[in-house]
């Protein structure tokens, strides 16, 4: 008797604990593939507003899955400003002050340089893979390809502020579409990930808007003037003395 109780446990479990996992290594795959293993790139970062609109160039590297740096490099009125993080610390410079601020855990989720990505964003950190239980809920296609639906929900007592994220994955690793939701359920924010190009033997989404839900005139977009993925950065670039002098 306690066989067939053990098998019919497996019998009906077994597919939502596959899911679950197939779920998981989507979202995983697709980080991986978002990050790689490093990145040197430049992007330009377009703030829009109802009243106004401010552009910034921007330099940036990755490393894995906690190192990075991002030194605004045009206009010359905020040239050397930029953000350091290694593994969970994070570090801000001005170069008008000429001091390095070490930020605290809470900064991770505010608005980079008053843009709608937050640091954690642009950083790519891995609270997603961390901090969130993930469930497929559907797949379409795109493009002849399958896209994946993930519901992403908070583990209890994570250290994060979204009641939920929502993702558009396709098979070959590339997030379409991340949808942020507050504690409420509501949606907060979406970022959309569009303009497919080679770089070098990848292909990766060339332009990125993060939308707000309740306001269609504000936004930030991204558009990557290029990007470069490396199998390995020196350990010289993610230091507060590379963040004051980047070379440049």
């Amino acid at each position: 008797m306690r066989t067939v109780v053990l098998i019919l446990v497996i019998f009906f479990f077994a597919p939502v604990v596959q899911a679950r996992m197939t779920a998981e290594t989507i979202v995983k795959d697709a980080f991986d593939y978002w990050r790689g293993e490093a990145s040197v790139s430049t992007t330009i970062m377009t703030i829009h507003r109802p009243d106004w609109e401010r552009s910034m160039t921007i330099e940036a590297w990755t490393r894995g899955d906690a190192d990075s740096l991002f030194v605004i490099t045009h206009p010359a009125k905020d040239k050397g400003n930029g953000t350091l993080k290694i593994s969970n610390g994070m570090w801000m410079y001005n170069p008008k002050v000429n001091r390095v601020i070490k930020l605290p855990p809470s900064m991770m989720s505010q608005g980079w340089q008053g843009s709608d990505f937050s640091n954690n964003d642009l950083a790519k950190t891995d609270s997603l893979i961390k901090d969130y239980v993930h469930t497929l809920a559907d797949t379409t296609l795109h493009q002849g390809k399958t896209v994946y639906g993930i519901t992403s929900m908070p583990k209890m007592d994570a250290p994060v502020i979204w009641g939920m994220i929502k993702l558009k994955i396709r098979e070959d690793h590339i997030l379409l579409s991340e949808t942020f939701f507050d504690e409420d359920l509501q949606p907060v924010k979406t970022m959309t990930a569009w303009d497919l190009k080679m770089t070098g033997d990848k292909l990766f989404p060339m332009k990125w808007k993060m939308q707000k839900s309740d306001a269609a005139d504000e936004y930030t977009q991204l558009v990557y003037e290029k990007i470069e993925f490396k199998n390995h950065l020196n350990n010289r670039i993610f230091t507060r003395t590379h963040l004051k002098n980047p070379g440049f």
